[in-house]
């Protein structure tokens, strides 16, 4: 299996270059949560330290009833039960390993966005199987097995609404295709009014079947270090990945599900941190604007941008004034880059006085 060069590894000779500004490296390249894991969280790590036990594959009895809790909640989709849910170490290792859990191989087709995370295309590769761009159901190929969707998108923040998420489910129902949707930063709308989810009533039309919703805590919680995130949707699905999940030995930590469960019934620290991206955002669009840059950011964490320049040539520029940012041909787009707006409130006002100059 030859996988291509992980893509952020190709940013040496440019964070070198921006290491060298006077004022030292800004680095909005990565989407690495800078700001503290709430106070409530970390206790609840902590009272759940004696963990002597393995944990289980599915997810504690509390971790999963949690999660169903918050789907009613706050994503609008009840009935999510203990059958439907599963704990998964951070959602990446999900998205990489769900077409193999899937049991994909040789001869099937998994579809992702145009413009899309890379880990969707290698996730295929790694299950012998290939990877397709294609944004509308018209250009699924035959072999068509597995269909991923991305809304709020990373890179681009654009954000899918019931009819078009409706419009996939039913494409994807006529021909026995199933459906991930990766809505990991679905509570950060900024141009809309909402993010729904492919499991939403309105969406899915009271039938979970062939659907699968992927979350994780790492944006909205500040939770990247304790890889917490979950999965839920068909029930026969999920259990059908458990099933090789409990051969893997695919686990989240005990302390880490307790701090999960804390935190999906904890609503307040999730507003104060949109709030810290929002000033950001506020900060960072218009001073790349007043650079030249048109900016799409409909929701998630970045400012999808160009200047009408090569993305490369846009990585060199601003890296010049020691802004490092992520290439757009890492996502499949030569034309724009990506700008992340997890970086501290000082280095996001030191880039938004660079780019004014």
């Amino acid at each position: 299996m030859q996988l291509p060069e992980f893509p952020w590894d190709t940013l040496a000779g440019a964070k070198a270059r921006a290491a060298l500004h006077p004022g030292g490296l800004v680095d909005l390249s990565v989407g690495s949560p800078v700001d503290p894991t709430p106070p409530i969280i970390q206790a609840a790590l902590r009272e759940a330290t004696d963990a002597h036990a393995y944990p289980t594959n599915h997810g504690t009895a509390e971790a999963r009833a949690a999660i169903g809790e918050w789907f009613a909640r706050v994503r609008g989709v009840p009935g999510i039960g203990d059958e439907h849910v599963l704990v998964t170490v951070g959602s990446k290792e999900l998205v990489a390993g769900l077409p193999l859990q899937l049991g994909l191989g040789a001869g099937d087709v998994v579809v992702h966005p145009s413009v899309a995370y890379p880990t969707y295309d290698i996730g295929a590769r790694i299950a012998g199987s290939t990877p397709v761009r294609a944004d509308d159901p018209d250009d699924w190929p035959e072999a068509t097995r597995l269909v991923w969707l991305n809304s709020p998108s990373n890179p681009t923040g654009e954000v899918l609404g019931t009819d078009a998420l409706r419009r996939v489910v039913r494409a994807a129902r006529e021909r026995g295709i199933v459906v991930a949707s990766d809505e990991c930063y679905a509570l950060l709308p900024w141009e809309v009014d909402e993010a729904p989810s492919i499991l939403d009533p309105r969406v899915a039309e009271g039938d979970l079947t062939g659907l699968l919703a992927v979350y994780s805590l790492s944006k909205q919680s500040n939770l990247a270090g304790y890889r917490a995130a979950f999965v839920a949707g068909d029930p026969q699905l999920a259990q059908r990945v458990l099933g090789v999940r409990k051969h893997l030995g695919l686990m989240a930590p005990s302390p880490v599900q307790h701090a999960l469960a804390v935190a999906l019934g904890d609503e307040a620290h999730v507003a104060e941190q949109r709030e810290r991206y929002r000033a950001r955002r506020a900060a960072l669009l218009p001073a790349l604007e007043g650079r030249g840059f048109a900016v799409s950011s409909d929701a998630g964490l970045y400012l999808w941008c160009t200047d009408g320049t090569d993305a490369l040539e846009q990585l060199d520029t601003l890296s010049r004034l020691g802004i490092l940012v992520a290439p757009g041909t890492f996502y499949g787009d030569r034309t724009r880059v990506r700008v992340a707006l997890t970086a501290s409130d000082a280095h996001v006002q030191e880039a938004a006085a660079r780019l004014r100059g």
